[in-house]
């Protein structure tokens, strides 16, 4: 029983779908067989066709043994490129599926790159240090046989569809007949020019708007150069506007080795070594998103000082206890009561969607976690059914493996809520910028000791041990009053930690 499928794909002629084999019949290329392929369904791509983390495409040819292109793989959602930080194998070594071929920098995380796969590597095609490799680009060739790894010693793979694109055009006949040419401008009246230096309209005195006069000053030019256009010589917005943009047109059209004596001067000015470094893909997107995030979000902040002495006397006390068995940090109780307090108000527990507001009804708490790439937000799911035993041995184990560069995709992407704790490092306080699309995210400095009103001490004062907290919230999401909700919620948790066990 036959089909026969269409595809939408230069250079491919057809693709016949049979039980146990696809046959693709290419223009200008050799005959190959994708195997174990009982139907071919096409949404635009032959590529879809093979299988989820690395795409993998088995070939026949007429000179070649059969193996097998493994090519640059999707590990995350978002991912567009990736760069190959190392490879794990090398020409000859036998491997398995589920061994480890190399690692990928992917827009999240430095990730392994595991095969689906038994077989031999026959051959590299990409270096180690590769970066911003398309999806889809061939990485390596796996073969079955050991003696057929001679084989690809020159093995090139086939152009990309990105590739033939080009070709393709190429290939096309050039038309005999000229293009007709383009209709005539149409005519306009020709803005009068800005002129470059001119007297002040009246004497020593400028007059300018307040707009066009704080304009000029951060762009830092000259209100004295520029002839206002407006009542009485005033210079305007619009002046200040067509000076900057003569002035940029009269820099651009100096000679190139005076702009290279400007900027060398200007560097040589500034004095100093120092190092530039590359931008890890990571870092990219820490910057990208944290850019958006603060230029679109309405964040606001709320901030509050936790007693933090029961706290700290029950840590001891259950750490005590132990055996061993755990070891509590004060971050698991944070994380706990977050948690508990977004069941009181659970409009925290949201994310912006843009056309509406998603609540979610599980609590899972993203923890920052600072990386050698970069930062990274590992999640403790279903934190507000977990005991702070649990949440003490999941943010271990999360921490580790992400400054391992361990962790699975699910593991760090999603979160409904965030927690950044700098206490460690002695910062008092911070205001921590929010992870999109969550609505919230919950910054925490540092435990001090500090004197505080003690209504049973004769002198009316006492000392206590005292944290700060900020909660960053997205306005679009989460009202004032509704964050100063969550966060008293949050210290009544804190300040009474036996109330987390009802």
């Amino acid at each position: 029983m036959s089909a026969i499928v269409r595809i939408a794909r230069r250079g491919v002629a057809s693709v016949r779908a049979r039980t146990g084999a696809a046959v693709l019949v290419s223009r200008g290329l050799h005959r190959c067989v994708l195997k174990r392929t009982t139907s071919v369904s096409v949404a635009g791509s032959v590529n879809r066709i093979i299988g989820a983390q690395a795409a993998h495409r088995r070939w026949y040819s007429s000179d070649l043994p059969e193996h097998v292109v493994v090519t640059m793989p999707a590990l995350s959602p978002t991912m567009e490129v990736g760069s190959l930080v190392s490879w794990s194998v090398g020409p000859g070594d036998e491997i398995a599926a589920g061994d480890a071929m190399g690692e990928i920098e992917t827009d999240k995380a430095t990730m392994s790159f595991d095969s689906t796969e038994d077989g031999f590597v026959a051959k590299l095609l990409v270096e180690a240090g590769t970066s911003d490799i398309p999806l889809g680009t061939p990485m390596m060739v796996v073969c079955e046989n050991e003696d057929d790894i001679a084989a690809f010693t020159d093995f090139v793979p086939a152009a990309t569809s990105a590739a033939a694109a080009p070709s393709a055009s190429a290939d096309a006949p050039t038309p005999t007949t000229p293009p007709p040419p383009p209709p005539p401008p149409p005519a306009s009246t020709p803005s009068p020019s800005p002129a470059v230096s001119a007297a002040p309209p009246s004497g020593d005195r400028i007059i300018a708007s307040p707009l066009a006069k704080n304009m000029a000053a951060e762009l830092e030019l000259p209100l004295g150069d520029m002839v206002g256009t407006g009542q009485a010589g005033r210079i305007t917005k619009a002046d200040v506007l067509a000076f900057k943009k003569l002035f940029e047109e009269k820099a651009a059209a100096q000679p190139v080795e005076e702009v290279a004596a400007t900027v060398s001067s200007g560097a040589a000015s500034a004095g100093g070594d120092y190092i530039d470094e590359d931008l890890s893909n990571v870092r990219k997107v820490i910057a990208r998103r944290l850019t958006e995030s603060k230029q679109n979000v309405p964040h606001y902040y709320l901030s509050t000082d936790v007693k933090m002495d029961n706290v700290l006397a029950i840590r001891k006390q259950l750490n005590e206890m132990s055996d061993g068995a755990y070891k509590l940090s004060v971050n698991d109780f944070i994380v706990k009561a977050s948690a508990l307090s977004m069941k009181h108000v659970p409009e925290v527990n949201s994310a912006w969607m843009d056309t509406f507001i998603r609540q979610y009804n599980n609590v899972d708490i993203s923890i920052a976690v600072s990386t050698d790439n970069g930062l990274i937000t590992p999640i403790v799911t279903n934190a507000h059914t977990r005991g702070l035993a649990s949440i003490s041995d999941k943010v271990r184990d999360l921490a580790t493996r992400a400054r391992e560069k361990k962790l699975a995709p699910e593991e760090f992407q999603g979160g409904t809520f965030s927690i950044s704790n700098l206490g460690m490092f002695g910062v008092k306080s911070f205001s921590a910028i929010i992870n999109p699309p969550q609505a919230c995210i919950l910054a925490v400095g540092t435990t001090e000791k500090i004197v505080v009103p003690d209504e049973s001490s004769e002198s009316g004062l006492g000392v206590a041990e005292v944290m700060s907290v900020s909660l960053s919230c997205d306005h679009r999401v989460v009202d004032g009053a509704v964050g100063a909700q969550w966060l008293k919620h949050f210290k009544a948790y804190l300040e009474n930690p036996m109330t987390m066990l009802l």
